[in-house]
């Protein structure tokens, strides 16, 4: 049988796509939308769930605009916008937030490793050398959260938590977020590390002038548990192993205690053995748990990888 032949871009088919997921942003969505016009060739506005004029005022701007019934998350309403992309073939996507925070004159360097073929994900970062108005609070999170980011995922980028990204055809057709929430940009370093994109970085500013609409402490921890389910979906050992390695570690040296208690004075502490034996048994159980659920990932990977 002939090999499939393989779909090629149309000739009006836009080069460079937009794409802004959208909650109740009425007040900054038309002047994002018009900014974001000006350097890619199509702006997609996923309107999630929104209950003010945010849609209509996205399409009055020049914005394909797609509704969602009700607020279903940022990741639901990123892979919208992918699936919609991926029917236009762009070479290229670059994804923004819809507040206003992030200045459309710099899509050009976000998308730029991506034309040029160096690049499958570009991280905007808000810590490469532009020095932005971010307040403390919230700055001290997204380092955190960065750090967190970097040790589950593997990847390691200065800024996890930024939502203004470019993509590759070979990101942005292969990428599908399981995050409903916030905790998306973290799963883009699991899923780059998993696919094997390649990232680069590039300096951008922001621009925070109105105070957050989401209580910063409960959005943090939304993301600290969204990157926890992360951890343990795709990096099991690191979940399971390391506590389970670090409990079993600590029952042993709480045995040895139990034996230099014995061998001074000749009374078994029952309490101190008990406590010993519990953990060991509780360490192992859970280390082995990560072990085992590391090697069923591999084998369902590979059993799911396409042939050559």
């Amino acid at each position: 049988m002939a090999d499939a032949e393989i779909e090629k871009p149309k000739a009006d088919s836009p080069k460079t796509v937009a794409i802004i997921p959208a909650h109740n942003e009425e007040r900054y969505i038309g002047s994002v939308v018009l900014q974001a016009r000006k350097h890619v060739d199509m702006v997609i506005v996923v309107d999630d769930g929104s209950t003010d004029a945010t849609a209509e005022i996205a399409e009055a701007a020049g914005a394909i605009v797609i509704r969602h019934p009700q607020n279903l998350g940022k990741g639901a309403a990123l892979n919208t916008g992918f699936r919609e992309a991926r029917k236009l073939l762009p070479q290229a996507v670059v994804i923004l937030d819809a507040d206003g925070q992030h200045q459309a004159r710099e899509i050009p360097s976000l998308m730029r490793p991506v034309l040029q073929g160096e690049a499958d994900m570009v991280v905007g970062s808000r810590f490469l050398g532009v020095r932005s108005a971010i307040p403390r609070l919230r700055m001290f999170g997204m380092r955190t959260l960065t750090v967190a980011s970097n040790l589950g995922s593997g990847v390691r980028v200065s800024d996890s938590q930024t939502g203004f990204r470019a993509f590759s055809e070979e990101a942005f057709s292969r990428i599908d977020f399981q995050s409903s929430g916030f905790s998306v940009e973290s799963e883009m370093q699991f899923l780059a590390k998993r696919l094997g994109l390649r990232i680069v970085e590039v300096p951008i500013s922001v621009s925070y002038t109105d105070a957050a609409k989401r209580n910063i402490l409960a959005q943090g921890l939304e993301v600290l548990n969204g990157l926890l389910q992360l951890i343990g979906q795709h990096r099991p050992l690191l979940f399971f192993g390391v506590p389970g390695l670090a409990m079993l570690l600590f029952g042993l040296w709480w045995g040895y205690r139990v034996v230099e208690i014995y061998r001074k004075v000749q009374e078994l502490a029952i309490g101190y053995a008990l406590l010993a034996v519990l953990l060991c048994i509780v360490g192992s159980v859970i280390l082995s748990t990560g072990i085992t659920l590391h090697t069923l990932r591999a084998l369902l990977l590979e059993l799911v990888r396409p042939k050559e």
